[in-house]
């Protein structure tokens, strides 16, 4: 009989996860249930040789909890931020921080933070399929956010790749706007500097000093004229300080996009994918943690502060009863 992939349950503190290894072990993963979450994606880079974490995730339950960094949190209904906490959709205004003054800056949605339950699970040879469903998200539970959805996280990993498939469903009476996005970080070598980056995009978002693009036009910067931020051409990170979206992105034959990360020193690549949107680069500077120790690649389907630029309206709207998927994943090469 041939082996399969398994799945076990697990536990970091008192949160329950998913452990998934290969049947000769040469690659393993974890996902915590809050937030359907990343914690490890560990990869056998040589045939007798260790397990390689390639991942920079949550290392306790602690961290978990407090969602420093958002390391690999799934970003929805919004990813980044929404400008001073508010927005207006379809004529009501709305506040996802009642009550809060000073700092009133919300990041990256809440679905990081819901419980996902394991709903189905395949395995065979060469593979592992998990999908994740949570029906949290309702009017009522989270503030200024009056609207139902189900989300569906499907995860795919095999000997060398992880794939996510999201999936949202309005399940309420009115038009929901939505958005989804990934927030992994990842390492190669510690630091980050001498890895090499090539972005496939040709414009860069302009933002302020809060990092809230700037109103239409105004956020749409050439690459051609930043070439510093420029890496459409591979490019060694060096000393490069980036929180930044990418926008038009070249997509491959196929229509998926490519990020690239490598470590020349090794050949070693970590190919971050995805099938539209925008790629949002943020090298770890303002960690609490390990800064610059790891890259956050985060395939997002709008820029930030999507809920607050007129230009997103139709992008965002989820009609009741409609669903919609976003794809992304990561493949890792080995190099020599």
């Amino acid at each position: 009989m041939t082996a399969e992939y398994r799945i076990a349950e697990d536990r970091l503190g008192g949160e329950p996860t998913l452990a998934i290894s290969a049947p000769d072990d040469t690659v393993r993963a974890v996902l915590a249930l809050r937030g359907a979450t990343l914690l490890s994606w560990q990869v056998r880079r040589e045939e007798t040789g260790p397990l390689k974490e390639l991942t920079d995730g949550y290392r306790d339950e602690k961290e978990l909890l407090s969602q420093d960094g958002v390391r690999a949190g799934l970003m929805a209904p919004f990813t980044n931020r929404v400008a001073d906490g508010r927005y207006r959709y379809d004529g009501h205004g709305h506040d996802l921080l009642p009550g809060h003054h000073g700092d009133r800056t919300i990041y990256h949605g809440f679905a990081r933070e819901t419980p996902f339950e394991l709903v189905h699970s395949t395995t065979t040879a060469d593979s592992a399929r998990l999908l994740l469903h949570t029906t949290s998200i309702r009017p009522g539970r989270y503030p200024g956010y009056p609207f139902a959805l189900d989300l569906e996280a499907e995860f795919t990993i095999t000997d060398r790749e992880l794939s996510i498939l999201i999936r949202a469903t309005n399940v309420g009476d009115t038009t929901a706007p939505y958005a989804m996005g990934w927030h992994p970080y990842f390492a190669l070598s510690h630091p980050i500097d001498d890895l090499v980056l090539h972005v496939p995009a040709h414009t860069l978002i302009r933002t302020d000093a809060s990092l809230i693009p700037l109103p239409g036009d105004a956020a749409l910067l050439p690459l051609d004229d930043c070439p510093d931020m420029d890496f459409r051409a591979p490019k060694r990170l060096g000393d490069a300080v980036i929180d930044a979206c990418y926008a038009d992105l070249a997509p491959g034959p196929d229509g998926r996009i490519e990020t690239v990360l490598t470590d020349p020193a090794t050949g070693e690549e970590l190919l971050v994918w995805q099938y539209g949107g925008y790629m949002h680069v943020f090298t770890g500077d303002t960690l609490a943690r390990d800064r610059r120790a790891s890259i956050a690649l985060e395939p997002v389907e709008t820029m930030t502060n999507a809920f607050n630029r007129p230009e997103h309206v139709a992008a965002l709207a989820l009609e009741p009863g409609q669903r919609r998927e976003f794809g992304f994943g990561v493949a890792y090469a080995p190099g020599t």
